[in-house]
């Protein structure tokens, strides 16, 4: 799907403010609402939009610390990989998971309430399986998020 500039327009705005209307999205880009809700329902269609998230503070949930593991595996089959990556993103702490270049062969960002939940997480949904050989974890003292996509193409001219 290609993009044109009032597509980007839309989705900036939404990156910014998930809630915004539909009569809100239309009135700062400068579409008619009908026009403004099918371009919507256009990028939900073509896989653009994937959802609307609320961004909440981890410590009101509960969490007490955050953590990156880098995980090697012994076997680089398909099969293997491909299990252990769906299996870890059922682990409800696990937020992301990546499978990467380089000497690790996974890194994964999860939440735990303290060290010893972390400690029971690694122990218990990591290094117990056959595949994994070695397990690193790093804390993360601080995180800043950029929630919004930076542009890498640019876009084609309206069709409106």
């Amino acid at each position: 799907m290609v993009l044109d500039r009032i597509d980007f327009g839309i989705l900036g705005l939404l990156q910014n403010d998930a809630s915004l209307s539909n009569k809100e999205i239309a009135a700062a880009i400068g579409l008619a609402p009908s026009s403004a809700h099918e371009r919507l329902k256009r990028l939900r269609q073509e896989g653009v939009l994937r959802g609307f998230h609320a961004d909440v503070a981890p410590k009101a949930m509960g969490v007490g610390l955050e953590a990156l593991l880098y995980v090697e595996m012994s076997k680089h089959e398909r099969g293997v990989v491909d299990r252990f990556l769906a299996e870890i993103v059922e682990v409800p702490e696990v937020r992301f998971a990546f499978l990467v270049t380089g000497p690790h062969d996974f890194v994964v960002h999860l939440i735990a309430r303290d060290m010893q939940h972390l400690k029971d997480l690694v122990l218990d949904k990591f290094t117990n399986r056959p595949a994994v050989t070695r397990v690193e974890t790093s804390i993360i003292y601080e995180a800043r998020v950029r929630h919004e996509m930076p542009r890498l193409q640019e876009p084609i001219a309206s069709s409106c």
